[in-house]
């Protein structure tokens, strides 16, 4: 029972229906090239947000995506809680230090190194952040994790006169996200 007749009427309905589905997966390739990507698929690194020295002076409040490796302080940490003004002490306060890193940082890591090589971040709530994954240590994730924000957050004007410029290089984040890769 074999095909003697060539190429029979299926064959070239499966062929045109292959052909067809190609077609339009490269037309759907096409489409959605057009136009700059969408910042919530092309988040910029830590290098990114501080590669023109201060982020506010650079960035202003224009709403970011930045992904890094998230890193947070707390039982370790030295400074104060915010000041006496707590309208502004969510963005001024030391601690719990919470930095986005450009790289995973290790165990040890010391808040100098934190604050020296990371982006500081805040937001009036702490619900917009990780839970702590140990009690004491920072609280490092294997993962990067992508935090939406932005700089130069108004409140930076209420923050003690030598702390203004550090609350305006803050990203303040109102959300984040794993990172997909």
């Amino acid at each position: 029972m074999g095909c003697a007749g060539g190429v029979t009427r299926e064959l070239r309905l499966g062929i045109l229906a292959v052909a067809a589905l190609g077609a339009f997966v490269f037309l759907m390739l096409i489409v959605g090239s057009i136009g700059p990507p969408r910042p919530d698929v092309d988040p910029l690194s830590v290098e990114e947000a501080r590669a023109d020295g201060a982020p506010a002076e650079s960035w202003g409040s224009e709403e970011l995506y930045v992904s890094g490796w998230y890193a947070e302080l707390d039982v370790e940490c030295v400074g104060d809680d915010g000041g006496a003004d707590a309208s502004v002490a969510w963005l001024q306060r030391d601690c719990p230090l919470r930095v986005l890193m450009p790289e995973q940082p290790d165990e040890d890591v010391t808040q100098e190194e934190l604050l020296r090589d990371g982006v500081r971040i805040s937001a009036p709530t702490d619900a917009v952040f990780p839970a702590r994954a140990e009690p004491f240590g920072p609280n490092l994730r294997m993962q990067q994790l992508v935090f939406v924000g932005h700089f130069d957050d108004p409140a930076a004007e209420g923050c003690v006169p030598e702390r203004i410029q550090r609350c305006r290089d803050t990203l303040v984040v109102t959300d984040y996200d794993e990172l997909v890769r």
